[in-house]
């Protein structure tokens, strides 16, 4: 486990992060097939919104369980808010928007969303 910072591509939302890399996802669903995001999923309790929170609009879809957030000035969703199978609050962090990182560097593992 290693804490990181990351957010938008504006910085209007920036927050920090304790996560371990090497538990990655990839989904084909219909939102994350088109968003190209890589995934890691942390309690929320390892992760601190520092930055943003009222530079934040909201999409919901599907199930609606996980309130995808984006920045409203650049439209980058860096992360997003939802509950695990156990109920707890979970927070789901693109890799791809975490300083430092080389997502060329990683190897997630794909989900078959399509198909849940």
């Amino acid at each position: 486990m290693q804490t990181y910072t990351g957010g938008c591509q504006c910085g209007a939302v920036r927050y920090s992060v304790t996560t371990d890399l090497a538990k990655l996802l990839t989904c084909n669903c219909s939102r994350c097939g088109k968003l190209g995001a890589i995934l890691t999923f942390v309690p929320q309790n390892q992760f601190e919104l520092l930055s943003g929170e009222d530079n934040l609009t909201s999409y919901l879809f599907n199930t609606k369980k996980i309130n995808h957030l984006f920045c409203t000035t650049c439209g980058i969703e860096s992360f997003a808010r939802g509950s695990d199978k156990e109920g707890n609050k979970t927070i789901a962090i693109n890799v791809r928007c975490l300083d430092g990182i080389d997502p060329e560097t990683l190897s997630p593992t794909p989900v078959d969303g399509k198909n849940w």
